[in-house]
């Protein structure tokens, strides 16, 4: 049986995809597995309907209550540094437009994620139910973590912290790693911090992005 051809406009988004994809892999992201996640998520369907044609450019975008779409590249270099096999646990901290929690769930990971905004807690969980993503989502201080279901081979913020938080650290499963993004306000550097087996935490110094600030207990207090 001949499968039903993709609309005229999701045949444009599509070829728009395959070429965020190639944009991203001259950038420098050498992941297959990511490449392939970013070219099987529909990112025009997380953004408002009227920059769906902009969905595609490797920008930030803004969304509800003040937060953004983080730039593709950011997203991708994020998750290349989370190095997700399938079936791992995975949590994310700022489920935003619920783009990243897609990304992961493609890659086969066990996706938890923590926003604190009731409007993009209901908003990502609609849509994500909608494309057939089934993460676990919760409303809530992300800066916390969610030790309930501690631990995580892998914790990603989508936000800039002060400091790195130790509540997140703590959750991390032996030779798990936490991607986090810490500066001021104003730009942050990534950092990968990998919990051995003798307890002891490595950390890895990347490069300078611009997050939204994340707000919590362990985070700014805005």
């Amino acid at each position: 049986m001949m499968q039903n051809p993709l609309k005229p406009n999701e045949r444009v988004f599509k070829k728009r995809r395959m070429a965020l994809v190639e944009e991203l892999e001259s950038k420098g992201i050498r992941d297959k597995r990511v490449l392939a996640a970013f070219e099987n998520v529909a990112r025009h369907k997380f953004v408002d309907s009227a920059l769906a044609h902009r969905a595609y450019e490797d920008t930030a975008l803004p969304i509800e209550m003040g937060q953004t779409i983080s730039q593709p590249f950011t997203v991708a270099k994020q998750t290349e540094l989370m190095e997700v096999s399938e079936g791992d646990k995975v949590l994310e901290i700022g489920t935003g437009s619920g783009y990243q929690a897609a990304i992961l769930c493609e890659l086969g990971a066990k996706v938890y994620s923590v926003e604190r905004h009731q409007m993009l807690y209901n908003r990502s969980r609609e849509i994500l139910e909608e494309l057939g993503y089934r993460p676990n989502l919760k409303c809530g201080d992300g800066t916390m973590g969610w030790s309930a279901y501690a631990p995580y081979m892998s914790i990603v913020v989508t936000a800039g912290a002060p400091v790195i938080p130790e509540s997140l650290k703590s959750q991390l499963d032996t030779c798990g790693r936490l991607v986090v993004p810490v500066g001021d306000e104003e730009k942050q550097a990534m950092y990968r911090i990998t919990r051995h087996a003798d307890g002891h935490f490595e950390e890895e110094k990347f490069s300078i992005f611009k997050f939204v600030p994340l707000i919590g207990k362990q985070g700014w207090n805005l």
